[in-house]
């Protein structure tokens, strides 16, 4: 074993990892089964530690303290120590408690996903069917908003949001130009701008695109399609702004949206710019590559089509086949 290195068993499951990892980042290094996260985000600093989903029961402090930890912890904040020993998915009391936070979530959660544009791809909508309940226990009246658009393409639903602070975080990390935040305290807190100004930086559409829920969504992109019918091919272009590699989100030939990819945890890696998610809406203004990797789990694979996109300017031929 390296000296400079910190083994931690997750789950019966031993990994090395640096000084300063934290558990879920190991649970992610060992792969399969690892710790929700909703308000984690790795791009983002000082993210997590909002959700509680991702907490975890730490059996063995470390080799030279072996005593558990008095509490659950969340893994997203919790860095490992040497000889560390942790219970994710094998202890009830861990998974007892993320039934317990996914009810407080969802006690002010619509039922709307028929009609939610986040339906397909929600994290939240993911996580309460592998750790929810069939029903609910919670009788009072929920939170209501009025929808709000806080800039000509994206529209504020806060009945949805969850408050994980990821928009937040995103405005204030890669853009000087942060207009919205989070407003009053308790169970008064909401996402808003002050003296409701307009979201217009270069990078806005980033914050769509890291809501875990419906809470921020597209208007250039609203009722368009469901998520599942659309075929999704990575691209790219030219930018002088951004990276340029994107998703694009076509029906009939047409590109329907445009996002940023995202990696197997969720997290766009590299945000684009507004002129790539909205102004460049043509197969011709992309050199397209393959189809985008979609989980296998993922509602978006259930057609298992096979498909070729026809354009004056390009022709691609690409699988979406279960293995």
């Amino acid at each position: 074993m390296d000296s400079n290195l910190l083994k931690v068993t997750i789950d019966g499951r031993s990994i090395e990892v640096p000084p300063g990892t934290t558990i879920l980042q190991a649970a992610r290094m060992i792969g399969e089964h690892y710790p929700p996260a909703m308000c984690y985000y790795t791009p983002l600093k000082e993210s997590g530690g909002k959700c509680r989903v991702c907490l975890v029961r730490v059996a063995q402090t470390s080799e030279a303290n072996p005593r558990p930890m008095p509490k659950l912890v969340a893994s997203c904040l919790t860095r490992v120590e040497n000889g560390m020993v942790v219970e994710n998915e094998s202890s009830p009391e861990v998974l007892e408690a993320r039934h317990g936070v996914v009810e407080f979530l969802l006690i002010n959660h619509p039922l709307d996903c028929p009609v939610c544009d986040q339906a397909g791809e929600c994290d939240l909508q993911n996580l309460a069917f592998e750790h929810g309940t069939e029903q609910t226990r919670y009788e009072e009246g929920r939170r209501e908003f009025d929808k709000i658009d806080i800039g000509d393409k994206i529209q504020l639903h806060m009945t949805r949001c969850i408050l994980c602070y990821r928009c937040v975080f995103t405005a204030d990390q890669i853009t000087n130009e942060r207009v919205h935040g989070v407003l009053n305290r308790g169970d008064a807190a909401e996402i808003g701008t002050y003296i409701k100004h307009a979201i217009e930086n270069d990078f806005s559409g980033n914050i769509v695109d890291v809501c875990p829920v419906g809470a921020l969504t597209d208007k250039t992109y609203r009722f368009k399609q469901r998520v599942w019918f659309s075929k999704p091919f990575n691209a790219h272009r030219s930018c002088d702004k951004c990276c340029g590699e994107v998703v694009l989100w076509i029906k009939n030939n047409d590109v329907i949206r445009v996002t940023a990819r995202k990696n197997k945890f969720g997290e766009v890696e590299k945000f684009i710019c507004n002129d790539c998610r909205y102004d460049h809406k043509n197969l011709e203004d992309w050199v397209i590559g393959e189809a985008a990797e979609i989980e296998r789990d993922s509602v978006i694979r259930a057609n298992k089509y096979k498909t070729k996109i026809h354009s004056p300017a390009v022709q691609v031929d690409a699988k979406f086949v279960s293995e």
